[in-house]
């Protein structure tokens, strides 16, 4: 009969996990290259229909305007008398604002939030729609 070995703890039994962790840590800064973002104005608008809407991928910072005339600039929420000193901080030389206006808010406010952030410099500006049937 064989007789067996009986081990003092002389040989490892762990599982190495070194290379697992380093998958792991690839897949992750994998996902997070690839993985884009959208950005978002910080409260839900519903925007008005055009049929010659078009999407701007050079977006920097969104502007929303509620239908309760409140306005808000990349999720935060800011009076209309400093939309344009708020947006002209966030926005770099070629980067373009888009302004949100819900169907519902008025006219005579989007065009003031508009005026306001043309006066703090910045010229790339546009205002988001959603795209209808022609």
């Amino acid at each position: 009969m064989r007789r067996r070995r009986i081990s003092n703890g002389d040989e490892s039994a762990e599982v190495n996990l070194t290379p697992m962790l380093d998958v792991v840590f690839i897949m992750l800064i994998f996902f997070i290259v690839t993985t884009s973002f959208t950005k978002e104005s910080g409260v839900e608008i519903e925007r008005p229909e055009s049929s010659t809407a078009s999407a701007r991928p050079d977006a920097q910072v969104m502007v929303a305007i509620t239908p309760e005339g409140a306005v808000w600039v990349d999720g935060e929420p800011v009076d209309v008398r400093r939309v344009g000193s708020a947006v002209a901080g966030l926005v770099s030389d070629r980067g373009g604002v888009v302004v949100q206006a819900d169907r519902e808010s008025t006219t005579g406010l989007l065009i003031e939030v508009m005026d306001r952030i043309r006066e703090a410099g910045v010229d790339n500006l546009a205002v988001a729609a959603t795209r209808g049937d022609p």
